[in-house]
């Protein structure tokens, strides 16, 4: 893929979109932006690192699948890249640059704990890191365990076959999305919606500074999305990621206007099992007003988180979907709320598919959801329970993790781990 300028139709009113100025606008790792981290109720202390810490994590309420932890460890246990569990293994410890130690804990029965101690006098490793963030260009692919996971393709995409106008062009998204056998759950640029794009965010039905601009139906030429710039990428042997910065722009505006401002942070995580049969990712949205003046989000069916799944899936045979209060029913399921959404399907002879979480600090949790009545397309969209403003006051926050998944869907599972998500185990750090 070209790493230079894409001519696309607004090049014009962008800022200038080449690999090498993104590279150029990217700051080191220690501008890391902990996004995630508002998510987790942390725990710190001040630490001597003579004498031996142990972590010890707390099930709660709730029994514990294998599952990531996180704790702000003290500045003197910075270097830690182990912890032992109580049989005596080493399992990896990644600590970010702001000091907030990340590890995947084993499975914990409800109202039990597990002790882990920080091994200080083992070195890092040296091998590659289980997760990776590599860059091709200007995107980035996500891989955990030597597998990818997904690809963020940051500047607009070239247009895959003849007949699609240049107005379609569109960066700033997630394409393709796989399971650990390499298959690809989502769809670009289909057919009969040509603005779709694997996994991606946009508004609908807006209205800012008196206009109305429509950053979802790009075709209208209202509005669209765009990349601004890559803050930051990282890799390590528990998690991987990035954190992208795009805008909203109102094409409706003479000259063009920026409406909104987006980040966007992603974060795959290694393999909590040694045959995977699903791919863990994590998305936090970010929207704050560009300006002194709102952007108003309508009521509306659609806008928000977008999905669209594999070609085959338009065969509406080849598709299942399931929502958290178990309807199967695509055309009943719209327009309800829940915690949990998945679609599946055969793909190559096989079923595959994805379970998307959504955060209960996500705005208007649970969300509601747009289930197309044919296609294989799902979205969370919070206008549908009314008008809402994003304002400089008002910002908007998403959270969501996906499970990409091989074989039949386990709706236990996608419930246990939504609770993992939602409601995480507490890790303190103490002395032994």
């Amino acid at each position: 893929m070209s790493s230079g300028n894409r001519d696309f139709r607004w090049t014009v009113n962008l800022p200038d979109l080449s690999a090498s100025t993104l590279r150029m606008q990217t700051p080191s790792p220690k501008v890391f932006l902990p996004l995630l981290l508002s998510l987790w109720t942390l725990t710190s202390h001040s630490a001597d690192s003579k004498l031996s810490w142990v972590l010890e994590v707390s099930a709660g309420k709730h029994d514990r699948t294998p599952s990531v932890a996180a704790v702000s460890l003290p500045k003197e246990l910075h270097q830690a890249a182990w912890v032992r569990t109580p049989k005596g293994r080493r399992i990896p410890l990644q600590v970010d640059p702001l000091g907030h130690g990340w590890f995947v804990t084993e499975a914990i029965p409800a109202e039990t704990s597990i002790r882990y101690e920080l091994d200080l006098r083992r070195k890092p490793s040296k091998k590659r890191a289980a997760c990776e963030a590599l860059h091709e260009g200007a995107d980035v692919i996500l891989m955990a365990g030597g597998r990818s996971v997904a690809r963020y393709n940051q500047l607009p995409t070239a247009l895959p076959r003849d007949g699609i106008r240049p107005i379609y062009q569109r960066g700033a998204y997630l394409h393709p999305l796989l399971t650990p056998s390499g298959v690809a759950v989502t769809d670009d640029y289909p057919t009969n919606h040509v603005h779709h794009h694997g996994l991606w965010t946009a508004w609908t039905k807006t209205r800012f500074e008196g206009r109305n601009p429509d950053f979802w139906n790009m075709g209208e030429g209202k509005g669209t999305v765009i990349p601004l710039r890559l803050d930051d990428t990282w890799e390590g042997d528990v998690h991987a990621g990035f954190v992208a910065r795009h805008r909203h722009l109102d094409l409706t505006a003479k000259p063009r206007k920026i409406a909104l401002d987006e980040v966007w942070q992603v974060r795959i995580y290694t393999p909590w099992v040694r045959q995977p049969t699903f791919h863990v990712m994590d998305l936090e949205v970010h929207q704050t007003a560009h300006g002194p003046e709102p952007l108003t989000l309508l009521e509306y069916h659609y806008g928000g988180l977008g999905f669209r799944g594999r070609a085959e899936w338009n065969d509406k045979s080849a598709v299942n979907f399931l929502t958290a209060d178990g309807i199967t029913d695509r055309v009943k399921a719209h327009a309800t709320r829940a915690r949990w959404f998945a679609m599946w399907g055969k793909a190559d002879g096989r079923e595959v598919g994805i379970a998307i979480l959504c955060h209960p600090r996500s705005y208007r949790f649970p969300q509601p959801m747009r289930v197309h009545p044919s296609e294989p397309f799902f979205c969370y969209s919070p206008p549908q329970a009314g008008e809402f403003a994003i304002d400089a006051a008002s910002p908007y926050f998403a959270a969501y993790r996906f499970l990409i998944f091989d074989g039949k869907p386990d709706p236990a599972l996608f419930e246990k781990q939504w609770i993992d998500f939602a409601e995480p185990p507490t890790v303190r750090i103490q002395p032994k």
